[in-house]
């Protein structure tokens, strides 16, 4: 063929080799992936209707119901990250008419008032977990709103996010889904940051949707999202008066392709197959350490990553112990230091990832990822080693 047609030459950089940097990921997501799960992921594909596929698929379903302590047949992994899985809880129980009440103790809360907004619920109410008059502190929302919230806007969901990433707070939710079944609403939950390093019930704290990660605990690629539907949240699916708006996170369409419906498998998507592969074994690690002792060793290092902290005179974000994510922890940046520059440093200097704030905690915090597998006691150490060069090596006064 006449090459003259070509105006694009081939791009010089996928002429060369790829280049991947080998670092230690300590932020908030995603966590370095274990050898286990990278050659998981490295199979060879197959049809996504293959019956092979569809074993796993069926063992990946076991898992999330160990991790989510559910007995729900709702139970899948979306084909996306875990904005995908709160995009598909929102798209599919809520419907013109419907009101969320949203409580926004981070940035989460504040994207899925945004995806409510745009789903045309412009009325869903919202309550910020704000503390001492100076909005996002670190602190856990109070509880005493719930019951007004519930009373005053009746919504038919209300959304909160337990392990919230961009403040480390984790939230409790004893008697929130025993409340909200009260008055009407469901309790949809964000399970992301959490989710293996935190304890949660699904079944015994009546939560209806609960969503998490691939890349956080589980140590998997970025790109599956474990999500769950009790029986209210199925029943509120089958009443819809109108289909979701989406047709790819159409929950009807995945139950018949995931098996959850008791019918045979229908296609809905080509699904992607290695990272169910990763996924499964993902689960499968934390089934062979068991959810209680993956909660321990979580707050064990969270404990003693803290103590290190302020053994450094750094700050926690989260004043109250109780209430720290033992996932991801937030520590204030210290007074004449630039966030950028210590996170610079302790990749150029350590290849170890930490990140600054997101949301509501932007330039004011460094966040402190010990998820899954990177959560040990060997890189508590290595990350404090690192923060002290850092604050000896970066403060404004030296420039």
């Amino acid at each position: 063929m006449a090459t003259s047609l070509l105006h694009v030459p081939p791009p010089q950089g996928l002429l060369q080799p790829l280049v991947v940097p080998e670092r230690l990921l300590l932020g908030p997501g995603p966590s370095n992936v274990p050898s286990r799960i990278q050659a998981a992921g490295g199979r060879q594909l197959l049809g996504h209707m293959h019956p092979e596929v569809l074993q796993v698929m069926d063992e990946i379903k076991a898992g999330i119901q160990y991790a989510f302590q559910t007995q729900n047949q709702l139970t899948l992994a979306i084909s996306g990250s875990g904005h995908c899985a709160m995009e598909a809880a929102l798209v599919n129980l809520l419907e013109c008419g419907d009101t969320i009440l949203v409580a926004i103790n981070g940035i989460w809360g504040q994207r899925a008032a945004d995806i409510a907004r745009r789903l045309g619920m412009l009325g869903a109410a919202r309550w910020h977990g704000r503390a001492e008059g100076t909005g996002f502190v670190g602190r856990m929302p109070e509880c005493e709103p719930w019951l007004a919230g519930l009373v005053q806007h009746k919504p038919s969901v209300l959304f909160i996010t337990h392990g919230e990433s961009s403040t480390g707070v984790l939230q409790p939710l004893e008697g929130l889904g025993e409340l909200c079944h009260r008055h009407g609403c469901l309790l949809l939950v964000d399970a992301v940051a959490s989710l293996g390093g935190a304890p949660i019930f699904m079944d015994q704290q009546e939560i209806d949707v609960l969503y998490s990660g691939s890349q956080k605990v589980l140590n998997s690629p970025p790109g599956t999202a474990p999500i769950s539907f009790s029986e209210r949240a199925r029943k509120k699916l089958l009443s819809r008066k109108t289909k979701p708006k989406s047709f790819y996170l159409d929950m009807d369409c995945l139950a018949s392709y995931w098996g959850c419906d008791g019918e045979p498998r229908r296609y809905h998507h080509t699904a992607p197959i290695n990272s169910f592969f990763s996924l499964r074994e993902g689960l499968a690690m934390l089934a062979e350490i068991g959810l209680e002792n993956s909660w321990e060793q979580h707050q064990a290092n969270c404990a003693s990553l803290c103590q290190g902290l302020l053994s450094l005179g750094l700050e926690p974000f989260v004043k109250e112990e109780k209430v720290r994510l033992p996932t991801i922890t937030t520590v204030r940046v210290p007074e004449g230091y630039n966030w950028k520059d210590i996170t610079a440093f302790l990749i150029d200097k350590h290849a170890i990832e930490i990140a600054g704030g997101l949301g509501p905690t932007v330039d004011k915090v460094l966040r402190i990822g010990l998820m899954g597998c990177n959560s040990t006691r060997e890189n508590v150490n290595r990350v404090l080693r690192a923060l002290q060069d850092a604050l000896s090596s970066c403060h404004r006064s030296r420039l």
